[in-house]
């Protein structure tokens, strides 16, 4: 450690002395102006690029079309700062190239060479960053959200919301209320990401005359505000079922931001309630008879669910002897 300091401090002086001529600094002043315009401007134009992606990703009308535009938004994003840095690297080599010969390049690349070491082992300051840049490598290779996708942090039970940007180093989140939320990647440990960014909700009652049930339901879908973060599926019967000669089960479905549960566990729920008092009130006899029972119902999840029940019921047969 001590070898590659001293390397590091006579290769720094060297170079120190050879680069601050007033010709040299207005070489280097020039290369970082040059870089800093051509990577803004490339900058810009993938940004421009990348808006185009988010409205047809927006727009699409298959989940899968989609998902492809977000994964693509999501690379142009991780580009950005990788186009940045190769800019600023090239545009100090061409300066240093310039500015040092053939000698002061080699010691120039032995210098940074044992800089890097010395940094590296004696400096903890560059192991944050390398650790987020493997952390974002990892997610982005295998696809653990693009761009577009609703997500929850773990092990941060209250950091989530819509994915606005990944780079290798961070990653940043708007949540429902507007806050903007900062992550560095090496603090990522686990993502819950919702699927299509809604939660669906499935609002079961059970009622002796279908068409009283039904009517009320779609009553009640009239006045329930709808919108991204609100419900943004308005309330409507998925399925009615007779289960006797006098019972049947009706079931409207919803779909609604993440977070915003409560709007169907509780404001939907309440509201039938309501509705149904004020229709015995009118001397009509009640038109709900259990429930609302509310339960969440994301079809994948419930083939998933129905695959490992069966695996179980399986595994629980007893072998023929």
């Amino acid at each position: 450690m001590i070898y590659f300091a001293q390397l590091f401090d006579e290769g720094l002086v060297d170079i120190f002395q050879r680069a601050t001529t007033g010709r040299s600094i207005l070489i280097i002043i020039v290369a970082l102006l040059v870089a800093y315009m051509v990577s803004a401007l490339t900058a810009r134009l993938i940004i421009k690029v990348a808006k185009k992606i988010s409205v047809r990703s927006d727009t699409a009308t298959s989940e899968e079309i989609s998902i492809r535009f977000r994964r693509v938004e999501t690379y142009l994003s991780v580009t950005i700062a990788i186009v940045r840095a190769v800019i600023l690297g090239i545009a100090l080599y061409v300066a240093f190239s310039i500015i040092l010969p053939d000698e002061g390049q080699s010691a120039l690349l032995t210098t940074i060479g044992a800089g890097t070491v010395f940094v590296v082992i004696a400096n903890a300051t560059v192991a944050p960053l390398l650790r987020d840049f493997t952390s974002g490598v990892v997610m982005i290779v295998e696809r653990w959200f693009t761009v577009g996708d609703f997500v929850r942090i773990e092990p941060f039970a209250n950091v989530g919301g819509v994915v606005e940007r990944v780079t290798l180093r961070s990653t940043r989140l708007r949540d429902l209320n507007g806050e903007t939320v900062w992550l560095h990647n090496q603090y990522v440990q686990g993502v819950k990401v919702t699927p299509r960014g809604v939660r669906t909700l499935a609002v079961d009652i059970f009622v002796r005359k279908v068409e009283a049930g039904t009517k009320l339901i779609e009553e009640i879908a009239k006045t329930l505000p709808t919108g991204p973060t609100m419900l943004v599926n308005p309330l409507m019967i998925d399925e009615t079922e007779q289960l006797a000669d006098d019972l049947w089960r009706i079931t409207a479905v919803a779909k609604t931001a993440p977070g915003r549960e409560w709007l169907i566990e509780n404001f939907i729920s309440d509201a039938l309630k309501d509705a149904d008092k004020h229709h015995g009130k009118d001397g009509k006899a009640h038109v709900i008879i259990y429930g609302p029972l509310v339960r969440y119902a994301d079809e994948l999840a419930e083939k998933r669910f129905r695959r490992a029940v069966r695996a179980n019921l399986r595994a629980e047969e007893p072998e023929d002897n």
